[in-house]
């Protein structure tokens, strides 16, 4: 017997609930992307950079919120606001982040080898990231796929190495993902 339900027609009381239930369920699944992207907007200066260096410095944060010694320049490629790296395993990206270090300083902007920059990278358009190890296949060759269109030159010979790399386990790719400061 279908009940009327607040003057709607035809809508019974277990469609009702199983409605209310779906709607509970949406809510709670998991929309890593999307929370992050509702979370923190990256400022103006940093999405402008994003889209035009190819280079990234990166510091990890220790647990007090300093920078770490570790800093460096890297390749990157963006998915959405999110910036990924390709690093070898054993390199201190991944072991900090193995170590608990799931903070990072992000800088943009091309400044050189990091050793040579004095430290003028500084500078540059910044923000905080929480680090994670990036595991998903499909996200992987995607993010290949984009590294290879944004340095060419340089593809024929890091494109193997970054391929096989995260095939074997040697390379990690890591996903700095923008949090409030």
């Amino acid at each position: 017997m279908a009940v009327r339900i607040d003057g709607v027609r035809g809508l019974t009381r277990r469609r009702f609930l199983a409605l209310g239930a779906m709607g509970a369920a949406a809510v709670a699944l998991p929309f890593p992307r999307v929370a992050r992207a509702l979370a923190y907007d990256l400022p103006q200066a940093a999405r402008d950079a994003l889209s035009s260096s190819p280079l990234v410095y990166v510091s990890p944060l220790k647990r007090d919120g300093s920078e770490s010694t570790c800093h460096g320049e890297v390749w990157f490629v963006q998915d959405g606001a999110d910036v990924l790296v390709v690093t070898a395993q054993d390199r201190w990206k991944a072991r900090s982040l193995r170590g608990g270090l799931e903070r990072a300083r992000v800088w943009v902007g091309d400044f050189g080898v990091w050793t040579r920059a004095d430290g003028k990278y500084k500078s540059a358009p910044t923000f905080l990231a929480k680090v994670s190890f990036e595991n998903d296949a499909a996200a992987r060759e995607r993010v290949l796929g984009t590294f290879g269109k944004k340095y060419p030159a340089e593809w024929g010979k890091w494109g193997p190495r970054f391929r096989d790399g995260l095939a074997d386990g040697s390379r990690v790719l890591l996903r700095y993902a923008p949090i409030e400061p």
